[in-house]
């Protein structure tokens, strides 16, 4: 059974974790207990209905008392088709950041608009980052269709308008359906109300959604997260490197090149649990021992010799930037990529992005929260990296504020 990764955004009350709340409630995908305690909880906060789906996902305490959300949720639940990862994000433009961390992972974006609304600048801001993500697929939730009398011609029209708008940003594949979360129209069930549509619920299109995966094999990343040198009698000379495969897969026999000293070896053996394997593939936490004794350190890459990434000191990516305080020039800064951890410097803001036409804007040289900037960085030490587009966990990054230790920004290599 195969696992889908999908995150919901959209502007404050379009209705993003009652439409997650509904989907797991009517797909009986919620346990007695919790129903029991949403029931509690939502009479205490003075609501009409019997339960508030959106206290499912709104767990802090902030969250139910505002009737918003502040961050990221991740839900879990399976059909007898597919498993599936939900990231509910904020709608609030103040925590573009979080929903920024919850799409970086995702493989299907599900975008709400209000019907009464349409296409707002949250809604834009939304789509750009899934652009700059480069989200295999969007599916725009045109929610509340009871508040607009389930007006085919409304919908009509927010299709048209956002067809329009993602042409311009490079949305790779759009798809739109319409609901009503709180009534539970076309979420899980077909709606008679909606019977001028005759595309399949919510929950049906999840099942059945097909992400697009590139034809080409996938390339062999891994990076070490541990040199396994015990130096006693009985293992003398072990000398193993611990990690997870970024992606691809690795063999026994398979020549190797370590990254960023570009020494090559060949796979001498893979241990996984405690046993000896013949191959390792994305994800798998295997110990590789290599034919040569190399000298090798935590944040190493170890990739076949047949397919390089490239491996500089200065990158070029797009950041979202997360700190409440603005960038200062000569920012003392960390870069980390997964194991891997530098000293950098943003060297020039070459542009930052506008989120009504996805055009690049003259930078003065500042970077805000939330605003979306392509950069330059200057490394410390080298740093072996893929294109996002190809490879997310080799091109992706956070910047660590040297001196509080905070995340500042998240970015992507383009």
């Amino acid at each position: 059974m195969d696992l889908l990764r999908f995150f919901t955004a959209g502007n404050v009350d379009d209705g993003k974790s009652t439409l997650i709340g509904r989907l797991l409630y009517d797909s009986k995908s919620i346990s007695t207990d919790i129903i029991e305690t949403l029931t509690r909880q939502s009479k205490s906060v003075g609501e009409h209905a019997s339960i508030d789906l959106a206290l499912l996902t709104d767990g802090l305490r902030a969250e139910r008392e505002q009737g918003i959300t502040i961050d990221v949720a991740y839900k879990y639940f399976s059909t007898d088709k597919r498993k599936f990862i939900i990231a509910d994000t904020p709608g609030h433009a103040q925590y573009t950041r979080n929903m920024f961390t919850g799409a970086s992972t995702a493989q299907l974006a599900i975008i709400l608009v209000d019907a009464r609304n349409g296409i707002t600048d949250q809604t834009k801001r939304h789509s750009i980052i899934s652009a700059v993500l480069g989200t295999p697929r969007v599916l725009v939730c045109i929610n509340k269709m009871d508040l607009v009398e389930y007006s085919e011609e409304r919908f009509n029209e927010i299709v048209s308008d956002y067809k329009a708008f993602s042409q311009l940003i490079g949305l790779k594949a759009v798809d739109f359906i319409p609901t009503s979360a709180l009534n539970g129209d076309h979420v899980v069930h077909a709606s008679e109300a909606l019977s001028w549509y005759d595309g399949l619920p919510l929950l049906s299109y999840l099942e059945t959604v097909e992400i697009g995966i590139s034809t080409e094999a996938e390339v062999a990343r891994f990076q070490v997260q541990l040199v396994i040198r015990p130096q006693t009698e009985q293992l003398h000379d072990y000398r193993g490197y611990a990690g997870s495969v970024l992606s691809g897969t690795f063999q026994t026999g398979d020549e190797v090149t370590v990254l960023p000293s570009g020494l090559t070896s060949r796979i001498a053996a893979i241990e996984s649990n405690l046993s000896e394997v013949s191959s390792a593939g994305k994800n798998q936490p295997v110990v590789l021992h290599l034919e040569d004794d190399l000298d090798i350190s935590r944040g190493n890459t170890i990739v076949l010799s047949s397919d390089l990434p490239t491996t500089d000191k200065t990158i070029e990516a797009t950041i979202c930037w997360m700190d409440n305080q603005a960038f200062q020039p000569g920012q003392k800064l960390l870069l980390q990529q997964n194991s891997f951890r530098t000293k950098a410097a943003i060297r020039e803001i070459r542009s930052k992005i506008d989120i009504h036409s996805f055009r690049d804007l003259e930078s003065s040289g500042d970077l805000k929260l939330n605003e979306l900037a392509k950069v330059e960085i200057r490394l410390a030490d080298a740093m072996s990296y893929d294109a996002f587009e190809k490879q997310a966990k080799t091109g992706s990054f956070i910047l660590v504020n040297e001196n509080t230790n905070n995340t500042v920004a998240a970015g992507v290599v383009y």
